[in-house]
């Protein structure tokens, strides 16, 4: 049987430094522009692509000759500050000989937990990607202390997934998938190719290495933890070994590489329970024509807007009411409302003109909302 290529989708891509190495403790430059290679024939074909990487303290170390350090997060920073910018120069001049343009996105955890940064980070990726550019995103360990680090870049990556409604999250490693047991130690060890229950089994963590309840700090425990957070977001799940011939071609010619994890929920249901989880900071009454457009999967539009209640900020999530007073929907806002009470019936066009500034035509997207 023929094997068909999947549709051009959104995909985010997680390359771990042992790929990046080959290996070894040096970056590997064919590998390098073997996967870019592969990045751009996927952009070619009509997918969006977000990479997350790690290296930056790999890097930082080659750069400073492998010197013996203690293993706190200030040395951690240090080679961190060293590094990053030595690896987004290499991407730049890698992706660059396929005429890419690459553009780095530094993140903590705590620009994915504050709902205001949450929305700044999604709406930078998307421009990006509208703009055809290829995202770098790594966590900005120059500045995360204990509190604000993701902790691993197997971690951020499914967040990553989550902040841009990815279709498949691809984790790159040094292995072939997920086996039913470690197969460095196990020689009867056997790869799964897909994992479909809700679930994944207690054998698969325990193969692993770890428990689901842990925190991971590498592997493929923290894989497994990726996945699980990925899947419940909406999007597909692929491990696979970076080092595999042509993975990332094959994985888009329709090839079943590695293990897939099955996703559990579309992307618009899984924003449904963050919309609806969160109490509302306050609410937006709007006319019968917003309200109509908004039933036919239209956003929200400042002209129609007739009244603001309560102070919320920007990425704050309101309650929508209907001419009636009923709450007909539930939304994340775009504006604050001192800003909204100034820009009440009025055009999208006027926006800038009477707040200095935009975050665009919609005081809620129609992907930021929810009908109840």
């Amino acid at each position: 049987m023929s094997q068909m290529p999947l549709p051009p989708a959104r995909l985010v891509i997680k390359i771990g430094t042992s790929t990046l190495t080959a290996g070894t403790n040096r970056l590997s430059p064919p590998t390098l522009v073997d996967l870019a290679r592969q990045i751009s024939n996927l952009r070619t074909a009509g997918n969006e692509v977000v990479l997350v990487t790690s290296g930056a303290v790999a890097t930082g170390r080659e750069t400073l000759g492998f010197p013996q350090l203690p293993k706190d997060i200030p040395a951690k920073q240090m080679l961190a500050a060293v590094g990053q910018p030595r690896l987004i120069a290499v991407y730049e001049r890698i992706f660059g000989l396929y005429g890419i343009t690459v553009a780095q996105v530094l993140l903590t955890r705590a620009d994915l937990d504050n709902r205001r940064s949450y929305l700044n980070a999604r709406n930078t990726l998307s421009a990006l990607l509208s703009h055809q550019l290829l995202p770098i995103v790594n966590e900005n360990d120059t500045v995360a202390t204990e509190e604000i680090r993701v902790g691993d870049n197997d971690n951020l990556s499914a967040l990553v997934a989550n902040l841009v409604d990815a279709d498949m999250l691809i984790l790159l490693t040094d292995q072939p998938g997920v086996f039913t047991a470690d197969p460095r130690h196990d020689p009867t060890a056997q790869l799964i190719s897909e994992v479909l229950t809700d679930e994944i089994p207690p054998s698969l963590w325990e193969a692993a290495g770890g428990m689901s309840s842990g925190v991971g700090t590498g592997g493929m425990v923290t894989k497994l933890q990726a996945a699980n957070l990925a899947r419940r977001s909406g999007t597909t799940v692929i491990i696979a070994r970076g080092s595999d011939p042509d993975v990332l071609t094959r994985l888009a010619a329709g090839e079943h590489v590695g293990t897939h994890f099955r996703a559990l929920d579309s992307a618009i249901d899984s924003r449904r329970r963050f919309l609806l989880a969160g109490s509302a900071a306050g609410s937006l009454a709007v006319d019968d024509g917003a309200a109509q457009a908004l039933r036919r999967g239209g956003s929200l539009l400042p002209v129609g807007v007739a009244a603001v209640e309560g102070a919320f900020e920007r990425g704050d999530t309101v309650r929508i009411l209907d001419s009636s007073g009923r709450e007909m929907a539930r939304g994340m806002v775009n504006y604050r409302a001192a800003d909204l009470t100034r820009l009440l019936r009025r055009h999208s066009d006027d926006i800038e003109g009477l707040l200095g500034y935009r975050y665009g035509d919609e005081v809620i997207h129609h992907n930021d909302l929810v009908l109840l």
